[in-house]
């Protein structure tokens, strides 16, 4: 019987615009990325979102993005190293100020949207964050994508990393993940998704996109918030792990962390 984490990106909501289903997704995931104000979030909804995550025992991470709350932080930017750094600094620290005044600790850091996806085939922008990870909490879990460059950054500073895997997107040969833009790169069918994630996990592989099996190794899987099905998927992906007798456990249970 082996273990798995479950996340979801929350906490997008911001001002009076209302995005996800946040408390129906924490009924059934182990841990949450909490958006911390830029590309989703605010103030008020990232505190009410951290006493949701403590009122249901679930596992708190900073979900930091780019400055680009109109593009939901999915538009790329040319942004420096030490632009880099400083954005993760300012974000985590943030958050990190309502889970601590909430009587929480902060579990794992995982970057959103496009810096994620920049980060996980830019080697030099994947070590920025992972140093400013580092300054803020050497404690703090990296989460990145699965065989990505930032992996490999976290593990280079000395940080403890988990390897994420996607049960609500489709693969590129290469690992990456297909664009949101192409046709296809959303998985909608949650019979789909709920087969590809049990054989992520029990097999380390996956059918890209392409059609060939490709390998990929994760620590913790996401299911996104804002997807329109993804309670259902939520729902069902737990209920087929449990049936598979795989265990639903954070992170840190995971990675064996003190």
């Amino acid at each position: 019987m082996g273990k798995i984490d479950i996340n979801s990106d929350i906490g997008e909501s911001f001002g009076v615009y209302q995005l996800g289903m946040d408390e129906e997704i924490l009924q059934y995931v182990s841990s949450v990325n909490i958006a911390c104000g830029w590309h989703g979030g605010d103030p008020m909804v990232m505190k009410k979102t951290v006493e949701l995550a403590v009122k249901h025992g679930v596992e708190i991470g900073a979900h930091p993005g780019l400055p680009d709350l109109m593009g939901f932080g999915r538009r790329v930017m040319n942004i420096t190293s030490e632009e880099a750094k400083a954005y993760m600094m300012y974000q985590i620290g943030a958050l990190k100020a309502f889970v601590e005044a909430a009587d929480a600790t902060m579990q794992h850091v995982k970057p959103h949207g496009a810096l994620y996806n920049m980060a996980a085939k830019d080697r030099t922008l994947s070590l920025a964050i992972a140093e400013a990870v580092k300054v803020v909490d050497p404690d703090l879990v990296l989460v990145g994508l699965s065989s990505s460059y930032l992996v490999e950054a976290g593990e280079e500073v000395g940080l403890k990393v988990a390897r994420e895997v996607f049960a609500d997107r489709a693969y590129s040969r290469d690992g990456s993940l297909v664009p949101r833009s192409e046709k296809g790169a959303m998985i909608e069918d949650e019979d789909l998704a709920v087969r590809r994630v049990v054989r992520m996990i029990k097999e380390d592989k996956v059918k890209a996109i392409t059609g060939e099996d490709i390998t990929l190794r994760g620590d913790t899987i996401c299911v996104h918030g804002d997807n329109k099905k993804a309670l259902e998927f939520v729902k069902k992906i737990r209920a087929a792990l449990e049936k598979e007798e795989i265990q639903i456990a954070p992170i840190k249970d995971n990675l064996l962390i003190p």
